[in-house]
């Protein structure tokens, strides 16, 4: 599941045309743990906080970071 939340997160992020540089700015957080939340083979913890920061910087409701597709 934790995967699949990173995975949410790139594809709104790019749809937003945000660079991982420019989200993690938004954020703040550096570019470097946003690449690892949204990597598929690592595996990064992250805080609620974090998450909803995220969802916020991207201008989304945080529940889409949930929905998971097949």
């Amino acid at each position: 599941m934790i995967r699949q939340i990173g995975l949410n997160i790139a594809y709104h992020r790019k749809r937003k045309g945000y660079t991982q540089e420019q989200l993690a700015d938004r954020v703040p957080m550096s570019r470097g743990h946003l690449s690892h939340i949204e990597s598929y083979n690592v595996q990064t913890k992250f805080s609620v906080s974090t998450l909803l920061a995220i969802a916020k910087a991207l201008e989304i409701e945080p529940k889409l970071l949930f929905e998971f597709r097949e």
